[in-house]
């Protein structure tokens, strides 16, 4: 697998304030991500979610690696059971009256060669959480 990252950029009409409580705060969170027991956008916070396909269901865990309050927020992301470890990083931007953000996923290649580790199977996910999951709740 390519070493090369997976980074995808959007657009939202929302204040940057509101997709910094969407991307940090659980409560909003869970509306539109992933059911986090609890996080904090503090580093060294580690936090812990179930996710996958119909097929296969994986345990996440997450340790949160660097916050700039506001503008970026960084965490890893490994599986329970498998080797690897990612990072998934979050950055802001105002954008006229909106916000663009910046998502970046890398360490892919670091995971074992399985079809549900597969970069394509991350730009799925990542073009689905951040173009319908997160715009609908922001822009609703």
């Amino acid at each position: 697998m390519s070493a090369q990252p997976f980074v995808i950029e959007r657009v939202y009409a929302a204040p940057i304030e509101k997709v910094w409580e969407a991307i940090t705060v659980n409560e909003k969170m869970k509306q539109w991500y992933f059911d986090l027991a609890d996080f904090k956008p503090e580093v060294g916070f580690e936090f812990e979610f179930t996710g996958g396909d119909d097929k296969q269901q994986f345990l996440h865990l997450c340790r949160v690696t660097k916050v700039v309050d506001g503008k970026l927020i960084s965490y890893t992301w490994r599986y329970d059971g498998y080797e690897g470890e990612s990072e998934v990083t979050w950055e802001l931007f105002p954008e006229g009256e909106g916000t663009r953000l910046k998502l970046t996923h890398s360490g892919l290649e670091t995971f074992p060669a399985l079809d549900s580790f597969k970069k394509e199977n991350f730009a799925m996910g990542w073009t689905h959480i951040t173009g319908v999951s997160l715009k609908e709740y922001l822009e609703k």
